[in-house]
């Protein structure tokens, strides 16, 4: 079975990125070879529709599962569209959130768990652009005649399951790392163009 874990960078030594949409990498994981593949996320700066198009990409590289630490409701309805199977609030490296998939430690949600997460927050509630008038542009999105799966209220979601202070703690570690990375992604360009 393939699954894909959102990923800080291309191995499988690599922290679990928490943002599905926003994760520089997917590595797509083999759970019976432990073997992967690096799929760097072209989505990851784009303007709107990081989610989706996160999604599409994943269904197209076979993975019947996502582990991942949010995802939107935008993501999770093309993922569940798609028949993958959605699992939040993986902590760890790619590595050890295999494993603990494949030891039963891991359980699939069925609404998302990450409302509220990120830019733009998260609550349009699966609506897009259209506002279900029908102009999702054909995309599946916000089409009327369609059935549409239900969301809860930004006032009536449940709360995330409390992490313990280790996995907090190994989260926000996670998080600092990514966002360290960025910047020195970022001054790298920076001096490159300076060159120029």
């Amino acid at each position: 079975m393939k699954v894909a874990v959102s990923a800080s960078g291309d191995s499988l030594d690599a922290a679990i990125d928490p943002r599905l949409g926003r994760c520089p990498y997917f590595m797509i994981v083999d759970t019976e070879t432990m073997q992967s593949e690096a799929v760097p996320n072209t989505s990851q700066y784009a303007p709107s529709g990081a989610g989706i198009q996160a999604a599409q990409t994943i269904a197209s590289k076979g993975a019947s599962v996502v582990l991942t630490g949010n995802v939107g409701p935008n993501a999770y309805q093309a993922l569940s569209g798609a028949g993958i199977q959605v699992v939040t609030g993986v902590t760890g490296t790619v590595r050890e959130a295999v494993i603990r998939y494949k030891d039963g430690e891991l359980k699939s949600v069925t609404a998302p768990t990450g409302m509220g997460y990120g830019i733009g927050g998260g609550l349009g509630l699966g609506m897009g652009r259209g506002g279900g008038r029908g102009m999702g542009r054909g995309r599946g999105m916000g089409m009327r005649g369609f059935p549409q799966p239900s969301y809860p209220s930004p006032t009536s979601v449940a709360p995330v399951p409390q992490l313990t202070r280790e996995q907090e703690v190994q989260m926000l570690e996670s998080q600092m790392d990514l966002l360290q990375n960025q910047l020195d992604q970022i001054k790298k360009r920076l001096k490159e163009l300076e060159k120029k």
